[in-house]
């Protein structure tokens, strides 16, 4: 028993340095964004609070517009996560319990577009989007993210482990596809859900080149881009603002992490009891 004890208590002094490495990063930002400049550039380093918290942070959010540009990523970043999210169910739905020509096919070309990234259609979809007039709007920031080779391809692998039983009672009773698609699969399938809507919240959130090249305007701007702006428009970077604006940006994916964490987990468990 006392090897076993000094072995537990190793063991969880590891993680905890682990875990105190991995938040380092994080914990020197929180620091920084309430120094003064002096404070930041200040040596030997000072790691912990400053004097300037109430002051950085609000020269973040009004002086930079901070606020408008969460305020935009969040509208974005919710569009995309919610018809992402539906129109993968639907994909989904076609290609497990219809029967349709090529439907193989057109699984496998679905997961092919999945090794083609964004960045190489930049120019291809930005004069789409400009011939259709959606330039410098929420349409250009969201239609073209609204279908997801990787929420199909969830969804598909997770309906295709579903008993088929399910399916011939639904069928007995009278149930339509998008009756059984509410009723059954969406509360069978709330770890996947939560999973995808986790992933494409993020994804969206974080999203920086594409809002860059199609957006003009400040005022429909996202918040990676305004964070970079923070740094441009400064002669003297006051790191602390930007720092503070860094924590800002930083809170709702981390307050949806902690909503969705459990079913983020347990979609992505291999072996996890349904």
């Amino acid at each position: 028993m006392g090897r076993k004890t000094r072995r537990t208590i190793l063991t969880h002094l590891l993680l905890i340095v682990i875990c105190f490495l991995v938040l380092s990063p994080v914990l020197f930002a929180v620091s920084k964004s309430t120094q003064t400049r002096a404070q930041v550039f200040h040596y030997p380093p000072k790691l912990g609070p400053g004097t300037a918290l109430v002051k950085n942070y609000r020269t973040a959010w009004h002086d930079f517009n901070l606020g408008l540009y969460m305020r935009n990523s969040l509208i974005i970043a919710g569009i995309v996560m919610i018809a992402k999210t539906l129109f993968s169910m639907l994909a989904g739905l076609g290609l497990v319990y219809f029967d349709f020509p090529l439907k193989d096919a057109v699984f496998y070309f679905i997961l092919f577009t999945l090794m083609m990234p964004t960045e190489i259609m930049i120019i291809a979809l930005f004069n789409l989007v400009s011939d259709l007039g959606w330039g410098n709007n929420y349409a250009a920031l969201t239609v073209p993210f609204l279908a997801s080779a990787t929420g199909v391809f969830l969804f598909r692998q997770h309906f295709s482990s579903i008993p088929t039983d399910l399916v011939d009672a639904a069928r007995v009773d009278g149930s339509g596809p998008l009756r059984f698609l509410w009723s059954i699969l969406v509360p069978m399938s709330r770890n996947t859900i939560g999973a995808l809507a986790l992933i494409q919240f993020i994804y969206m959130w974080n999203m920086y080149i594409w809002p860059l090249v199609i957006i003009r305007e400040n005022a429909r701007q996202v918040v990676q881009v305004g964070l970079r702006g923070m740094t441009a428009v400064q002669d003297t970077t006051n790191w602390g603002v930007v720092m503070a604006g860094a924590v800002l940006a930083m809170l709702p994916p981390l307050i949806v992490f902690i909503l969705l964490h459990e079913q983020f987990t347990r979609g992505f468990a291999l072996g996890q009891e349904k």
